[in-house]
């Protein structure tokens, strides 16, 4: 399948001269999860922001749809381009039903659409509308908020969707409980996605494709059941951190 994401060479510098990322070159398939993985300051969250424009590449490129991140206009690159974080960040003023809706109203969606694609993805995410739109982010617990951080996500039917240790924050049955839906998720939507995480079973669980950084750099590439047999020293110590 064509790449929808690629890194070609790409770098990122500090000012001081510090390389945060240093040669990545991989490429994303459309409809694949990456699971990108690696210790913390290995460049994996560095990596993630070069993909919709938050930061740019010191040396070679990010391509996204074919088209170098810098030949793209930022704000149009992240309106299509659905991002979730831990913790969420949610607008503790909006309602959830609000909340999912603010990508699709920036884009001027009818009411009425964006009406139907809340209640839409708020099903999706096991939160029932009729019981879940008009609530605040604060009635929610943790795991709820993930949800509608997912949904938020896809409020505008993005092709791409990042995720930055989405459910690191959760405690660990509603962590799994996430995970197997995300994954679940994306077997029915397909989306091109890019999950970053610290947890080896994690990124085994909704990862296509497992990316391996270490020190700014790419140290290993492959699927899941290849990560289990390899012998390189980081993925070997990744892989018993996680058992």
């Amino acid at each position: 399948m064509p790449a929808f994401v690629e890194f070609a060479g790409a770098s990122f510098r500090l000012p001081d001269g510090r390389a945060l990322l240093a040669g990545l070159s991989l490429a994303v398939a459309e409809g694949e999860t990456l699971a990108m993985i690696g210790r913390s300051g290995s460049g994996k969250t560095t990596a993630l922001k070069l993909v919709n424009a938050l930061l740019m590449p010191s040396e070679g490129e990010v391509r996204v749809s074919g088209r170098a991140t810098t030949g793209w206009d930022p704000i149009r690159l992240r309106r299509r381009t659905g991002y979730v974080i831990q913790e969420v960040g949610l607008f503790p003023h909006l309602t959830i039903a609000r909340n999912v809706g603010v990508v699709p109203e920036l884009e001027g969606w009818p009411p009425e659409r964006v009406r139907a694609r809340v209640e839409e993805l708020l099903a999706l995410v096991g939160l029932p509308p009729r019981e879940f739109a008009e609530r605040w982010p604060h009635q929610l617990s943790g795991g709820q908020r993930q949800r509608v951080g997912v949904a938020r996500a896809l409020a505008a039917d993005p092709p791409l969707v990042l995720l930055d240790e989405p459910f690191g924050a959760l405690d660990p049955i509603t962590r799994a409980e996430l995970q197997r839906e995300f994954r679940a998720l994306q077997e029915r939507l397909r989306k091109t996605a890019v999950f970053v995480t610290h947890d080896m079973r994690e990124a085994a669980l909704v990862g296509d494709r497992i990316a391996v950084l270490a020190g700014g750099r790419l140290a290993a590439l492959g699927t899941p059941t290849e990560m289990r047999g390899s012998r390189d020293p980081e993925v070997r110590a990744l892989l018993e951190a996680g058992a």
